[in-house]
């Protein structure tokens, strides 16, 4: 199908923003379009879903700590999926991964994952 790669984190203080991105690449079916979703870990917790966002982008799925502040987006064409946090907290610091489903909906199971990006919360 093809590996996530995921870019955009950093350190960013409380109440501020960052854009994380994940592109798609390698090998890809370009006629049956995949749900991508983002997930995060800290130490010592189970990896989350925070977002997801379906093949065709119309529908979009987000966790209740990820409501409101994160938007979750995708371009088609350039096969990458855009997360977009706002409001940033302490407690959102984690390695952020991005996930490339199975099918074109979502929930799905991941296919393929990235090799994450950090995002440190300063209080």
């Amino acid at each position: 199908q093809g590996q996530p790669v995921e870019s955009g984190g950093g350190f960013v203080q409380a109440g501020g923003s960052r854009r994380l991105s994940c592109v798609v690449s390698g090998r890809m079916n370009r006629a049956y379009v995949y749900a991508m979703a983002w997930f995060r870990q800290s130490p010592g917790k189970e990896r989350e879903c925070v977002a997801a966002v379906s093949g065709s982008g119309g529908k979009t799925y987000y966790s209740d700590s990820a409501e409101g502040r994160f938007t979750v987006s995708r371009e088609k064409a350039k096969n990458t999926a855009y997360l977009q946090m706002n409001l940033l907290k302490p407690e959102d610091t984690a390695l952020y991964y991005c996930g490339l489903a199975s099918r074109n909906i979502w929930p799905s199971d991941i296919s393929s994952w990235g090799q994450g990006t950090q995002v440190t919360v300063s209080s």
